[in-house]
């Protein structure tokens, strides 16, 4: 395993939400079977967790960007800078949602539609966020699931309310559209890795890179489908699990998640101001862990500084064999039409003798004969 690789991909900031939604995940599920009798407060820990990294990485990165104006010439700096912004206030509204439901939960007092309403606001936002990314060459995943799913917030307000008296597969017809989308997206991915690994013409690292893609989107999008099957019919009375089984194919889709995040590059680097690599700034500021794991300070230049500074050997030189009236030299460049010149020259000094026998030595040491001015 490739560690270095491994390591230098790695996006912290996926993997945090994926780590806060398992652990979120596994807490509700014990909470909802009764294993556990917390507060719903408490059992939200993973999710406040959440959204303080992100408000605090957020509040370091815009006083990094007011107290240093020169920070902001180098390279796509504004554009990320941006990209933060847009990112926080999303998680802002997303926070205000949380907290909604904890209290209507816990008190009961007011209607869904009013919980919900954060996400309302959400999603018009996310499809603004989505066309600027789009503009800016930008990865917005979380804003492109928030601005497809606003027509299943409105239903599943509805039906929480009691509005609608709709059975709970048919609430959920935008998430089987969405659903279907990925299907097909795990589809592709099959299919394309069947056809490398029938070709010849591919090479084994691209067969690798299409079978693991493959494997992973069906590692997520079908237990992901099963969870969301079960937990609609569960809803529905159609089944008498508990919500530990239904919740482990959710479960599974999460864990692969968080394994995939040590393969994909990208992640904004004005969280918390460190403006580079996350794993590249851990390391300068804990060097142990370069000792330790005995791998390299700069995960980016090494291999260009190495080229740099590295001279490149010369051909070492055979010394001149014969005298400065001979006027001939013996290096390691073989050639042929240099040997006309030493014979005219080795015929005027009348050693043609001598001459021949010193050429014949230097083409059995595959050494080049040519004469010298």
């Amino acid at each position: 395993m490739n560690l270095r690789g491994l390591f230098q991909d790695f996006n912290p900031s996926k993997f945090l939400i994926y780590a806060c939604l398992l652990l979120f995940s596994v807490l509700l599920a014990l909470r909802l079977d009764g294993i556990i009798q917390w507060s719903y407060w408490a059992v939200f820990a993973p999710i406040w967790l959440w959204k303080l990294m992100v408000i605090v990485g957020a509040s370091v990165g815009t006083g990094v960007w007011a107290r240093n104006p020169q920070y902001r010439a180098e390279g796509e700096t504004c554009v990320e800078f941006k990209a933060m912004l847009i990112a926080v206030g999303i998680h802002l509204l997303l926070l205000m949602f949380e907290v909604l439901v904890c209290d209507r939960i816990e008190r009961g007092s007011h209607f869904w539609l009013l919980v919900f309403m954060p996400l309302f606001f959400v999603s018009p936002v996310s499809v603004a966020a989505c066309v600027w990314g789009f503009r800016h060459d930008r990865s917005l995943e979380l804003e492109i699931l928030c601005s497809v799913n606003i027509l299943q917030f409105i239903f599943i307000a509805l039906r929480l309310d009691k509005i609608i008296h709709w059975p709970w597969l048919v609430v959920c017809v935008p998430l089987w559209i969405l659903m279907s989308f990925l299907c097909l997206v795990v589809l592709y991915y099959i299919v394309w890795s069947v056809l490398f690994l029938r070709s010849m013409d591919v090479i084994a690292e691209q067969r690798r890179t299409h079978i693991t893609m493959a494997l992973s989107w069906m590692t997520i999008v079908v237990p992901l489908l099963t969870f969301e099957i079960l937990l609609v019919h569960k809803l529905d009375g159609h089944n008498a699990f508990s919500c530990i089984p239904i919740f482990v194919p959710l479960w599974l889709s999460l864990i692969t998640l968080m394994a995939t995040t040590f393969g994909q590059k990208g992640g904004n680097h004005w969280w918390f101001g460190i403006r580079k690599d996350f794993c590249q700034f851990l390391l300068e500021i804990f060097p142990f862990l370069r000792e330790y794991g005995n791998i390299s300070y700069d995960l980016h230049h090494e291999d260009s500084e190495e080229t740099e500074e590295t001279p490149v050997p010369e051909p070492p030189k055979i010394a001149p064999m014969f005298r400065k009236k001979a006027r001939v030299v013996i290096t390691q460049s073989p050639g042929k039409a240099q040997y006309i010149s030493v014979l005219q020259t080795c015929y005027r000094d009348h050693r043609i003798g001598i001459h021949l026998t010193l050429i014949n030595w230097a083409e059995l040491n595959g050494c080049h004969v040519w004469n010298h001015v």
